[in-house]
């Protein structure tokens, strides 16, 4: 018997530290969530102010992460004499882009491939130039002799292949609600800086199917995204009446805002872009439930994500663009949604 009460007391006393245990951990995770709310809302903090220019480097400079020095945009002489094409990594109508290496870094390099969309490259370029912040990708040089763009390069290329990344095996612990609703917030955070840039109101014109919306972002080392494509960005300026036209053909689809559809269809009248009439930027903000929904991908937590965002969609898509909300109201909400779920602990639940 004394043998039994002292199996039976080192048993209980095993339970009473497997208990003790699993409740230290519980609470040390919680704690870590706690940290990790604290921190990231630091990060995230919602502000009304635009979004500071690189830190570090004076105006017409670029600094790549491996770099000491801030360096100046690179020159003709400079880009010919320096910058190695390695491979073409892209081709459309408009430019192909070489991966290239510059003093051991890695560039890539768009070249223009029809003088046709001359305006369109010159436009594109001094969007770059203008716009340069942690939302848009670093300009590293350009040769308007030889029709050239050099910029930082990203390996994993556009968000067209966000989901094939996260299924490598070495990427798949960031497969989770809350990176994937960090690049979310980067998403509405590129539209909010530009609807209010540097150089006025901006609309983002190339975005007409999803694909080609994901295909103007690269997605960064570190799980970040920044905006690539900048050669279809018309001014709004409501004091002057400026609005714009996403090209000069006839849009179709869901994805598109209805104030970019073509309004006589149903009358059977044939699309004149004379006739057809303008807008402003809140196309965008129709977009953003879309883009969104493929950026969450299916991971556990995203339905609760896609729970609290629910509101906020439903007022992206008022078919009458006057009450859809800003893109700050809307990055509002997401960080808001974001904070709350980890100050909450939603991911320490997905875990048990």
């Amino acid at each position: 018997s004394e043998g039994t009460a002292a199996v039976g007391q080192r048993s209980r006393t095993t339970v009473a530290c497997g208990v003790t245990v699993v409740g230290v951990c519980a609470a040390a995770l919680l704690l870590a969530n706690v940290l990790l709310y604290l921190y990231l809302d630091s990060v995230y903090h919602t502000g009304e102010q635009q979004v500071s220019p690189l830190v570090g480097c004076g105006p017409q400079h670029f600094k790549m992460p491996t770099m000491k020095n801030c360096t100046p945009w690179l020159q003709c002489s400079q880009i010919n004499a320096e910058v190695h094409k390695l491979k073409l990594i892209g081709q459309g109508a408009m430019k192909k882009v070489y991966l290239a290496e510059w003093r051991g870094q890695k560039v890539a390099v768009s070249i223009l491939s029809s003088l046709d969309y001359w305006e369109d490259f010159l436009h594109g370029l001094s969007m770059l130039q203008a716009l340069q912040s942690p939302q848009v990708v670093q300009l590293v040089g350009f040769c308007l002799e030889d029709y050239i763009i050099v910029t930082e390069h990203h390996p994993f290329g556009s968000l067209l292949n966000l989901d094939s990344v996260l299924a490598k095996e070495q990427h798949q612990q960031h497969n989770t609600w809350q990176m994937r609703l960090r690049l979310a917030i980067d998403y509405v955070s590129v539209l909010h800086y530009l609807h209010n840039s540097p150089v006025g109101r901006r609309v983002m014109c190339d975005s007409n199917s999803l694909e080609k919306t994901l295909s103007q972002f690269l997605l960064t080392n570190d799980f970040h995204l920044v905006v690539n494509d900048l050669d279809a960005l018309p001014e709004v300026d409501l004091s002057r009446n400026l609005l714009v036209k996403c090209g000069h053909r006839e849009l179709t689809g869901d994805f598109v805002a209805p104030e970019q559809l073509w309004p006589f269809r149903n009358n059977g009248k044939p699309f004149s872009d004379n006739l057809m009439p303008e807008y402003d930027e809140k196309t965008d903000i129709w977009k953003i439930p879309d883009v969104t929904w493929f950026l969450m991908g299916r991971v556990s937590g995203g339905d609760l994500v896609h729970f609290h965002l629910f509101q906020i969609h439903e007022r992206c898509k008022k078919k009458d663009p006057k009450f859809r909300p800003s893109a700050l109201d809307v990055l509002k909400v997401y960080k808001s949604v974001y904070s709350s779920m980890v100050r909450d602990g939603a991911g320490f639940r997905d875990m048990l």
